[in-house]
């Protein structure tokens, strides 16, 4: 249990950070977001302010932003024939129109719809009160509101307020902006990560950290601060270079080229054996040095994320020279997996899986496919390049078929996970 909670936070964190940053660009833009929900399924809580209502909902996994004029944005059009009921202001200018049957509104005309229009001309036409003799239209207010047949209420989307009324470099804003709030998001977290731990490690450095009591390295005279410059004569400039070759000689003896205070000296040493992925190596008992500074832990935040990008893009390249590896991914099996095990080791084990995975969704996301929003930035690209929208019927084609490629990747990326994580 304790499990599920920290993966509902870890990810539900990851999307709300991600979908708040389309949101943010979004309204500055000039675009109407119609909604902002917490959640999947049915709707919890509901509240409407500046023109955004915001929805808690049952599934504690995901949420979105519903822009005026996107595709995932539903139809306002009321067919003929379609009972609603309307308030009207004082100007008598429709401000509501209740198409629920869940949503009882007293003050309210029974109105049976002709024709309208909510997008253009803003209109509603229809029957009132059942007197079919008697056409009536009304003029929609701007602002007005719909409530929607699942009991929702959001302001409706006159063409002025809708994405595709704001110009090309906006909506590439909008786009990219949850990417881009989800790099910030794993950049803060890794500082905090660093903070929490009190310092950096130095892998790029041969100097020594703590030494382990009783260990090999301390019977050996060895201290912290120690820097190693070669063993058995191999330079060792790096922390990992001295892992690698001492891990070369379980029960072996070597010479340790050690610098201490200006002094160079040799130390020998026999390290002890251990088993690590099936093999044996040796270990001497110390840890890799750590930078406490200031600076160090702000720039661990954007190194580690540095670290994180290469190796991916890395990983997918690699597929285009070795093929296809569906291990190379991992779904929301392995995500819980990964969980599980940070869960054991502590808070802040947790939050630098949530930055890794936080970066990782951001590198994912920008990947040049239709449903994703680096392919929502390359349609934007070409639309620049041509001068001209594409055509919505050509694009909504598009982002099916990549949105039908997607679903397919993650079925059998989460079944692949399946079979790893509890079918072994």
């Amino acid at each position: 249990m304790e499990t599920l909670i920290v993966f509902i936070l870890i990810f539900g964190a990851i999307v709300i950070v991600h979908e708040f940053g389309h949101f943010y660009f979004a309204k500055r833009a000039g675009v109407l977001v119609r909604e902002f929900s917490i959640g999947m399924g049915p709707k919890l809580l509901a509240k409407r302010y500046n023109g955004t209502t915001y929805t808690l909902r049952l599934l504690p996994l995901g949420g979105y932003v519903r822009m005026a004029g996107l595709q995932d944005d539903e139809d306002d059009e009321l067919q003929p024939g379609t009972p609603v009921t309307l308030t009207l202001g004082a100007d008598q200018k429709v401000t509501r129109i209740n198409a629920s049957q869940k949503v009882m509104l007293n003050d309210g005309i029974p109105f049976e719809v002709a024709q309208s229009d909510l997008q253009q001309d803003l209109f509603i036409s229809g029957y009132e009160n059942g007197d079919e003799d008697n056409l009536k239209r009304y003029p929609v207010s701007h602002d007005a509101t719909i409530i929607e047949k699942t009991g929702t209420e959001v302001q409706i989307a006159p063409v002025d307020v809708q994405f595709q009324s704001v110009s090309i470099l906006r909506r590439m804003m909008i786009n990219i902006a949850g990417v881009m709030n989800n790099f910030i998001l794993g950049i803060l977290t890794f500082m905090l990560v660093a903070f929490l731990a009190g310092g950096v490690a130095r892998s790029d450095s041969n100097q020594l950290g703590a030494i382990q009591a009783d260990s090999v390295a301390q019977k050996a005279g060895l201290k912290s601060g120690d820097h190693v410059t070669a063993v058995n004569g191999q330079k060792t400039a790096t922390f990992i270079d001295i892992a690698q070759q001492i891990n070369k000689y379980p029960n072996k003896q070597i010479k340790l080229t050690v610098k201490r205070s200006g002094q160079t000296s040799t130390v020998k040493l026999t390290p002890k054996a251990t088993t690590s992925n099936g093999e044996k190596v040796g270990v001497i008992g110390v840890a890799v040095a750590q930078d406490h500074s200031v600076s160090a832990k702000m720039a661990y935040g954007f190194t580690y994320t540095w670290q994180i990008l290469t190796n991916t893009l890395s990983t997918i390249g690699g597929m285009f020279v070795h093929g296809f590896n569906i291990n190379n991914f991992g779904g929301p099996v392995a995500m819980y997996s990964m969980t599980s095990q940070a869960t054991k080791m502590g808070f802040t084990t947790i939050l630098n899986l949530m930055g890794l995975l936080s970066i990782s969704i951001a590198i994912m996301n920008l990947l040049p496919i239709p449903a994703l929003d680096g392919g929502k930035l390359l349609l934007n690209i070409i639309e620049a390049i041509r001068r001209k929208p594409l055509d919505p019927e050509k694009e909504g084609i598009i982002t099916l078929v990549g949105f039908a490629l997607m679903l397919l990747l993650i079925i059998a990326v989460t079944w692949n996970d399946f079979q790893r994580f509890f079918m072994r």
